[in-house]
């Protein structure tokens, strides 16, 4: 019988197993690294376009602000003044006659729930150019009010609708009255859209 004993001090390794499966996996890794400093090189370049339409802009602003601070110094003038005043009355006049009140009631109408019905509407335009509406509301449940905010928060008209307060109507049959309050957005022109 033979026996064979391998005596060295350092036993015989494969080192063609060894490389192929590290040298896989050291490929892999380094071919990820270059990868991701491509890719981190990139970001930086499209940041660094980013920072300078981002400081092009806030000149613009900056430069619109001046604009605007000069040309509101000149209608602060004494001289100016009646003319500034008669001019915001008219343009104030002029916005409410061009808004619809015929459009906000029949957008009113397509989110109403069936039980609901408007009991006062207090109308406010807004510096943007949109509507704050302070309605009340009666119905015959809570749940319907619940309902009419609900669509009016899905609604591309009626934004940042809140109920405000509820209370029970006291009649026979039970009722909730209820104060809700929203923000009408009329329709953006298709000539000013583009």
């Amino acid at each position: 019988m033979r026996l064979d004993i391998n005596l060295a001090t350092r036993p015989y390794e494969d080192a063609r197993v060894f490389w192929a499966r590290w040298g896989t996996g050291v490929g892999l890794l380094a071919l990820a690294t270059v990868l991701l400093v491509g890719w981190t090189v990139r970001s930086w370049m499209n940041a660094g376009r980013d920072r300078q339409n981002i400081a092009q802009l806030q000149q613009q602003i900056a430069d619109r602000d001046q604009e605007r601070a000069t040309a509101q110094a000149f209608l602060d003038r004494a001289e100016n003044r009646s003319t500034r005043d008669q001019s915001q009355f008219l343009n104030g006049l002029i916005r409410r006659k061009s808004f619809s009140w015929t459009r906000v009631f029949e957008e009113l109408e397509q989110v109403m729930p069936p039980n609901l019905h408007v009991v006062s509407l207090q109308p406010e335009f807004t510096e943007q150019g949109g509507m704050l509406l302070d309605m009340r509301v009666v119905g015959e449940t809570r749940g319907a009010v619940i309902e009419l905010v609900r669509r009016m928060e899905g609604s591309k008209h009626f934004q940042g609708a809140e109920l405000r307060d509820e209370a029970l109507t006291g009649d026979p049959g039970g009722g909730v009255a209820a104060s809700v309050i929203t923000t009408y957005v009329p329709d953006v022109k298709e000539g000013s859209a583009k």
